[in-house]
């Protein structure tokens, strides 16, 4: 009996030993292909070339007329008529303005009455100058008499000369009260009323008058950019310079592009010391009026960048002030890699340093990347690099 007990203890004992071997080898003997294989992401990659591309660099700028005007009276006295209304355009020699001219018609008359009377005593110095003469040649008189004479003459004509003076400057000063456009332009605003009394010495001009046929757009750079101007066009000296820049356009207050291109023809000769810049002007056409002094607007200059990079802004990440890519190699496998920017165009960046031509970057889904990522690789439908001005 106690052989039959003993022998079923070695077999629990067996079977027990036999169930604990076949749990370790079947956790020991997983087979490695089996377990789950990271999938590859697929995204669409480009690849890079280079290309010739203009990018655009854009300054605030002031517009105003090539020449503008206060018009102010001359004269003192009433405003008697205003013949030209707010805004309105004039040509030049156009009255703009009558001053009450009465008092001024008088002192002309008053003016050629003492001239009147200095030629009439001219005319009796000289009388007595020819009685004279024959009697001092005869010694009835003495030769003093002749000459106190003669300088009663001469005293008379400078009279004479000093009353046509007054007559002139009468007439100037009547002259004065129709005021007539000195240039073409457009009239400002009109702040003294028909019957207003106006005087040489009022703060206020009777109007601004503004030649507008072309304007003047003053826009300034900093001593880098500057620099970075100086280098960019041949010349020995900054009127060569000039004379090489090329057209520039301008950018209206709701952004449109004015329709002619301008010149830049003037450098100011040193930089402000308040603002560390320097004042750049151009120059545009305006025949159709359609400036004015006044507006502002933002003056575009063009940069020529040969065998450029560009790659989509869309493409890149900012991390601590440092722009990067993820680059994609033979293996497919990603690297995070660190590029200079030296400009945009369009929605594209112009790289400068970090990729070449042939690199291939990842276009979309960079979020999802990590460095060492394999991805599956898929082709742009369409280029996504454009160019395009900002």
């Amino acid at each position: 009996m106690q052989s039959l007990n003993t022998v079923k203890s070695l077999t629990i004992v067996m079977k027990t030993s036999i169930l604990l071997l076949a749990i370790l080898f079947a956790g020991c003997s997983g087979d490695p292909q089996q377990a789950a294989a990271p999938v590859a992401q697929a995204l669409p990659v480009i690849a890079l070339s280079n290309s010739s591309e203009t990018t655009f660099i854009e300054y605030p700028a002031a517009i105003q007329g090539t020449v503008d005007l206060e018009i102010r009276p001359q004269v003192s006295g009433t405003l008697d008529k205003i013949f030209v209304s707010e805004g309105a355009q004039v040509q030049k020699g156009q009255p703009l303005f009558k001053i009450n001219e009465l008092p001024y018609r008088e002192a002309v008359n008053n003016a050629k009455a003492l001239l009147h009377a200095a030629q009439a005593s001219l005319l009796n110095a000289q009388l007595e100058v020819e009685k004279l003469t024959p009697l001092v040649k005869n010694k009835v008189v003495s030769d003093f008499q002749l000459k106190s004479a003669k300088a009663t003459e001469e005293s008379a004509r400078a009279s004479v000369e000093q009353a046509k003076a007054g007559v002139a400057a009468a007439n100037i000063n009547l002259g004065y009260t129709l005021i007539k456009a000195p240039v073409t332009g457009f009239v400002g605003r009109l702040p003294k009323k028909q019957g207003s009394l106006v005087a040489v010495t009022d703060a206020v001009p009777l109007t601004q008058l503004s030649d507008a046929h072309e304007v003047h757009v003053y826009f300034s750079l900093g001593e880098d950019d500057f620099v970075a101007f100086n280098a960019k066009y041949p010349g020995g000296n900054t009127a060569e310079k000039l004379k090489q820049l090329p057209g520039v356009a301008l950018l209206l207050a709701d952004n449109s592009v004015y329709g002619q291109k301008g010149k830049i023809d003037m450098v100011d000769g040193q930089f402000d010391k308040q603002t560390g810049s320097i004042a750049l002007r151009a120059t545009f056409p305006n025949k159709e009026g359609l400036l004015r002094s006044g507006n502002t607007g933002k003056i575009r200059l063009s940069l020529q960048h040969e065998n450029a990079l560009l790659i989509p802004q869309s493409s890149t990440v900012e991390v601590q002030d440092k722009m990067f890519v993820f680059t994609v190699n033979d293996s497919n496998k990603v690297s995070k890699q660190p590029i200079s920017i030296i400009g945009t165009s369009g929605t594209n960046y112009l790289v400068s340093s970090g990729l070449k031509s042939g690199d291939r970057i990842v276009f979309d889904g960079i979020d999802k990347l990590k460095e060492g990522d394999v991805i599956k690789p898929e082709k742009m439908k369409e280029k996504p690099v454009q160019t395009a001005s900002r």
